[in-house]
Order: C-alpha cells, then structure tokens, then sequence
C-alpha cells in the first residue's frame, strides 16, 4: 500500500484483508441461507398463524395484518389476500411443494449432513496449499452449485446439491485460522476475527435481498443472485489476497516487520511439520473450548436457520416481513461484534483484563446472555413484538464470539489453529443439523406455540451448560506442543550430538586411566 512519506498509512493490507473475509464470510453465509429464507416461498403456506389460532387474537380476519402475494395458475395474474382458512380454499400454487415439516426440516439441515467431513481437512489443506486457494476456491464452487438450484425439482434432487455445498464449504472457517495467525499480533486478533462475523452481514443481507427478489422474479432467482455475488467476489479474492506478509507483493516495509515482529508463536515454515494429534486430542483447554462453541453455535444455528419458519407459521407474516425481521439481528449481530472486540482488545492492551478473563467475559455474554435471552423468547409466543426483541438482541449478543471462542482456538495454539477449529467443526457442525432435525419433529404437523417453546427451551439449555462449563475450566494459556515442531528440532539436535559428548566423555575417561597408569608406574 502506498505511504506518504512517514506518515501511518491510510490502508493497510490489513485493513484490505480483514474486508476481503469479512465479504468472503458473508458470501459463505448467503450462500448457506439463502434456502432458509426462500423455503417460505417454495412451500403451500398454513391456513392460519398458530399465534393467531392459539392465542385468540383475532376477532376478525381484517385483525390479521397478513398479505401474501402469490400469482393464480389459471390466468398467471398476481393478486394479494390476507390469510384466512377461507382464502386458501380456491388457490392453486404454481411452483411450490407441498413439503411437510419433517421434509423442510430434512431440507435446511442437508447443508450440514457433510459439512463436518472437510472441517478438518479444510485446516490441513490451508497449512498445505494456503488459505487464498482453499477458502476462495471453496465459495466459488458453493456459488457454481447453486446456480443449478432453481432448475431442481425434486426434493431428494435439492437435497443432494445441498449436501454437495456443504460438504466443498466445510472447508472454509479452519482454513482462515491459519492465515489470521500468520498475518493478525494477538493484541488485534478479536478484532480481525470480527470479520469472520462477516457471516452475520451474509445473512443480514441474504434474507431480506432474497425475499425482496422471491417476491418480485420468482424464489429462483433469489439463487441465482446470491450465486452471482460470489463469483464477484472471488476475482477481488484472487488478485488482492496473499498466504502472508512475506508474499504480499505491495506491502510496505514498516507493515510487514510490524507484524512479523509482534507474531508470537507462529512458524513460517511449520507447514508440513508433524501436527501433535495425541496431544491435541487429549488437550483439556482444547475441550472446553469446543464445549463452548458448541453451546453458541446451536443456539445461533435455531435463531439463524428457524427464524424464517417461526416468524412465518407462529406469526403469519408475510416473505417480505419475514426477511426483513430474520435479516436485521444479524446486521446488529456484526455491529455488536466489531465493538465487543475492540472492548476486548483494549482490554487486553491496558492489561485491564488477563487474556482468559477476556475470553470468558466474551463466552459469558455469546453463551449465557443469548441462553437466558432464548428463554425469554420460548415464553413470548403469544406476544409478536417481544418475540422480535428477543430474537433480535439473542442474535445480536452472539456476536462476542469474535472476542471468544474463535479468538481462543488461535490463543491456545497460533501454530495449529486452523487445525483445531477444523477437529473443533467435525464436532460443533453435528449441532447443525441435530437442531433442524429436532424442529422437524417437534413441529411435524404440530406448527404450535408450545411445540416451538420446546425448541427454544432446548437450544437454551445448551448454550447454559456450554457457558457455564468454559467458566469454570476456560483457559487460553498457549499450549506446550504448540512448539511442537522446534520441540521436535532440539530434540534431535541432542540426539546428534549424543554420540559426540559420548565419544568426548569416552576419550576423557579414557586419558584419565592412562593418567593414572602413568602415575601408578612411576610411582
């Protein structure tokens, strides 16, 4: 980047970096979501809000704010009606499926069956081929996928295209690790991690854009666009991203020894060194951790993937409505993020805080607020407007694990950080899929207030026991074998020089004998 004389610079490849994946983990997230949102156009809708029908909030069908468009089969015209048991008596759906909640269920959670497969390998792979192929390739390939979506007309077809995305996007969160430790000082490290948080402005974006085209071209060309967005993004990804600051071609010199000079821990040429599996699989601060993301994760996975479906069958609003309440939490989510970080990192910079009080001051608010939150929401079925408050401010909180769990993977180990929170995925995506499962059989049939308390109720109980286990266990104390590889050099340096000192101690010995011979002789 260019300077003016010694002035700081304006924009430094830092800055570019942490842009680029903040608009990388969107298009990852838009590219995951874009079905969650779109389902609610692609399935025959309910005769009647179950809020509507179970808490007796009508009076008269005029009570419901409720208008959906849809477009007549018989003359292709689009007209508007509010929802009642009457309305849906005449209408003909064109282009939607009469899936159950079991089959939407099945549906969102696809994405997840083989997501957990690459999570490790996406680590080794970045350590191997670097983070700018492996995380680029993978959203272009997610996004080439879904191009062919709108042209699926069978479940089963739809299905396997979703598995096909997540199993090729797995790939993508381990393999970033390994370049934030190579290019972030920890004292920036929550901060940049907030970009990973780029996967709230996906969504916040995803779902109003993709009610906004769904409504307007058809819930096809939502697909289409998302898809589009990523290919656009991949060209800037190419030509301005680089593995490290050693290879950046335009960084300047002061940049590049900044952040050289204040990386701790890491080993540039560590890529094909031996990774430590034993000791990471039986590391303790490495099990907590993962206990604590799994915690934040189901619940943002219920509030994230789920939102769309409440919102339309428990409130009756329409796709435009929908999109708009699911997508600003996330928004507030990314906001949140970028502040709580720079909290934490002034924290740590002040030495206000040590670095693991940071990090479960972080997990405290992103596990135990948003479980306590998620409660609350359980208990507001009946009451749309609180329902919105808590779905958007248990999002929003769940923003402090920039500053937590993801910032704390790197903590333990910068060495082999994209490595643990690929072993850390193959766990934490199961929560992924489990939760859309469990949504699909609570509410088979059975779309009532009570029936989606449960879902909330549960998705709280994880994120109170994960917050309240890291609590008392959490650490972020880099770990012994994160050393591993110059462990492993000293080690054989000695084991060299062995035969040597054995030989010099035998030649000692040896003239000390002759010594004491001569002596004995002459005497």
């Amino acid at each position: 980047m260019t300077k003016m004389g010694k002035k700081k610079e304006l924009i430094t490849c830092r800055d570019v970096l942490w842009l680029l994946v903040l608009c990388g983990f969107a298009i990852n997230y838009m590219l995951r979501l874009n079905l969650n949102l779109t389902i609610v156009a692609m399935v025959i809708p309910y005769p009647k809000p179950a809020a509507v029908a179970q808490c007796n909030l009508e009076n008269s069908t005029s009570t419901v704010d409720v208008w959906i468009n849809e477009t007549s089969q018989d003359d292709n015209a689009s007209f508007s009606f509010p929802i009642t048991t009457s309305s849906f008596t005449n209408v003909t759906y064109k282009d939607r499926f009469a899936w159950n909640e079991y089959e939407q269920g099945m549906t969102l959670g696809a994405y997840y069956w083989l997501h957990w497969i690459s999570q490790l390998p996406g680590g080794l792979l970045a350590r191997r081929y670097g983070t700018k192929r492996i995380f680029g390739l993978a959203n272009l390939l997610t996004a080439l996928l879904g191009f062919l979506i709108p042209y699926v007309t069978h479940l089963y077809a739809l299905i396997i295209l979703r598995v096909l995305q997540g199993l090729i996007a797995g790939v993508i969160w381990p393999s970033m690790h390994d370049m934030t430790a190579k290019w972030i000082p920890q004292n920036e490290r929550s901060r940049f991690v907030s970009a990973y948080l780029g996967s709230s402005l996906g969504a916040a974006v995803t779902y109003p854009l993709c009610a906004a085209i769904s409504n307007s071209f058809g819930w096809g060309a939502s697909f289409q666009v998302t898809s589009l967005l990523g290919v656009i993004w991949f060209c800037f990804w190419h030509f301005l991203v680089y593995d490290s600051p050693q290879q950046h071609p335009r960084i300047s010199n002061d940049e590049k020894n900044y952040i050289l000079d204040n990386i701790t821990g890491s080993v540039e040429d560590e890529e094909n060194a031996q990774i430590p599996w034993r000791s990471i699989i039986l590391s303790g601060p490495v099990w907590v951790t993962i206990i604590a993301h799994w915690g934040t994760t189901w619940g943002l996975f219920t509030l994230m993937t789920q939102a769309p479906t409440y919102f339309n069958f428990i409130h009756g609003w329409n796709i435009n409505t929908t999109g708009i309440l699911a997508g600003i939490p996330h928004l507030l989510r990314m906001i949140f993020s970028y502040f709580f970080s720079m909290l934490s990192d002034w924290l740590l910079r002040t030495r206000r805080m040590s670095l693991t009080n940071v990090r479960k001051l972080a997990t405290f608010v992103c596990t135990g607020v948003q479980g306590i939150i998620i409660v609350a929401l359980g208990f507001s079925g009946c009451h749309p407007l609180l329902a919105i408050i808590f779905m958007m401010t248990g999002t929003a909180v769940n923003g402090a694990v920039s500053a937590s769990t993801l910032a704390n993977f790197v903590d333990l180990s910068p060495n082999y950080a994209s490595v643990l929170l690929g072993f850390a995925g193959m766990i934490i995506i199961w929560a992924g899929f489990i939760s859309p499962a469990i949504v699909g059989a609570l509410t088979n049939n059975n779309q009532t207030v009570g029936q989606w308390r449960w879902v909330f109720l549960i998705a709280a109980a994880n994120s109170i026991a994960s917050c309240i286990i890291y609590m008392i266990f959490g650490s972020s104390k880099e770990q012994p074998w994160n050393q591993y590889a110059k462990l492993n050099t000293k080690e054989r340096e000695m084991q060299d020089l062995t035969p040597m000192a054995a030989k010099r101690d035998n030649d000692a010995g040896n003239a000390d004998d002759t010594e004491k011979s001569n002596f004995i002789k002459e005497r």
